[in-house]
């Protein structure tokens, strides 16, 4: 799914997602209406982004005309703190729920106040290990929430730019010349180097390259018993050095994920590439429809996994109507509703047996060249390595990406924002 947000939170790979769709309905409180099985029953949604359920929601309507979906959108942020005051007070929270996987584990210690749907004929199987572990309770018993789609990374890049610079366009070609993300730095230099228009640059944005390096490690800011490692873990400093290396090059147009720029850069052709997980496919699409044939998809850098997105949708149990909720919430992740989301929406289902099977693994996209999207993005999320989660991991992210922002602004030096980085993050934890 997408998120509209300013800054995505640098550290999920494990969202969104990302444009806040219509606003539906303005509260966020539990569903209106008379509880039965056969009288009007409003339930209320509350999302943090454009999950692409609006033409999913008329549907289910067809063969449940008593049931009436009522969906909120509110930024990332305000979503989540919102939906932890209401747990804490008991009150106001929505029929359905939805959790971006970089802030699940801030909810598991509260997993008893929603539905376990292992007690409603789910199975966990129908995701591989990495998506259903993060939503489940402290013990492990319980299972508090449904996988929606997962952002297997690939790498989105404007052929003609390309081309233009004397590099190779085709898809193959392009994804040969990245053996890692050392050599995709150092071809980012050929293109600043040779492109004949001095203003697109390589990448949009250094946050949004160093997600998708540390995406492709087991251990981010977090280790195994909950500590904060990012001061300690090697693989954090490295991918911020290789993000700087970039930086320092003159590879990144520095425009801020989600923003308005950065909406105009896409149009506008400011960069040649973008770390891109499925769902970035539709975001590409609304926002420079002009460009339709002039991008295609790349095998990502690196170990070829990496993850940015991805969601759980959840039934808190002070729901007025649990049952319908409940069954609503099942049937948006089902099988048949993820592969008309991926095929329709961009988002790549969460339900691993999909991913082998023709309408998806098959599935070319028409706007990015016919580039082969299932298929690509079938092996990218078959790729992922299971990342340790912690409670803060979306602000530890915002922070390392703040930091990033302030090198590409000039405002401070790599080693002075390095420090602002970890001070922040401390704070962030104590």
């Amino acid at each position: 799914m997408r998120v509209a947000m300013t800054r995505r939170p640098a550290l999920l790979f494990g969202v969104g997602a990302m444009l806040v769709g219509s606003l539906l309905a303005g509260c966020g409180s539990s569903s209106d209406g008379p509880a039965g099985d056969n009288g009007p029953v409003t339930l209320t949604v509350n999302l943090f982004g454009d999950f692409g359920y609006q033409d999913l929601y008329a549907r289910y309507k067809e063969s449940h005309p008593n049931i009436t979906v009522k969906q909120n959108v509110t930024d990332y942020g305000a979503h989540h703190k919102n939906l932890q005051a209401h747990l804490l007070s008991g009150a106001g929270t929505a029929d359905i729920e939805a959790i971006e996987i970089g802030q699940i584990a801030g909810f598991r210690p509260q997993a008893a106040k929603f539905v376990d749907f292992l007690g409603q004929g789910v199975r966990k199987d129908q995701w591989v290990d990495s998506k259903w572990q993060p939503a489940t309770s402290q013990d492990g018993k319980a299972l508090f929430g449904l996988g929606t789609d997962v952002g297997g990374l690939a790498l989105c890049y404007r052929s003609d730019l390309l081309k233009a610079a004397g590099l190779p366009s085709d898809r193959d070609a392009v994804s040969a010349l990245f053996t890692d993300w050392n050599s995709y730095v150092e071809v980012g230099k050929q293109f600043q180097a040779k492109s004949p228009d001095k203003n697109v640059k390589w990448f949009d944005a250094g946050s949004n390259l160093y997600n998708a390096i540390i995406g492709q490690s087991t251990r981010n800011a977090y280790d195994a018993s909950g500590k904060v490692i990012v001061e300690t873990n090697p693989a954090v400093k490295q991918a911020w050095d290789t993000t700087v290396a970039a930086i320092q090059a003159g590879e990144s147009a520095g425009l801020a994920a989600f923003s308005p720029q950065w909406n105009t850069g896409f149009a506008k052709g400011q960069f040649a590439t973008v770390t891109c997980p499925s769902w970035m496919m539709a975001y590409i699409k609304d926002n420079a429809p002009d460009t339709a044939g002039k991008w295609d998809i790349a095998r990502i850098p690196g170990t070829g996994g990496g993850n940015w997105g991805g969601s759980y949708l959840t039934v808190p149990r002070a729901s007025r109507h649990q049952k319908e909720a409940i069954e609503l919430a099942k049937w948006l992740t089902a099988p048949e509703q993820e592969k008309w989301l991926f095929t329709n929406k961009g988002n790549f289902p969460s339900d691993q047996a999909l991913w082998s099977q023709p309408e998806v693994a098959g599935y070319d996209n028409p706007f990015f060249n016919n580039a082969p999207a299932g298929k690509i993005f079938s092996e990218s999320v078959k790729s992922l390595k299971p990342q340790i989660l912690g409670p803060h991991q979306g602000d530890i992210g915002n922070a390392i990406g703040n930091a990033l922002t302030t090198v590409e602004q000039g405002t401070a030096t790599p080693d002075a924002a390095w420090k602002k980085a970890v001070a922040d993050v401390r704070n962030i934890v104590s």
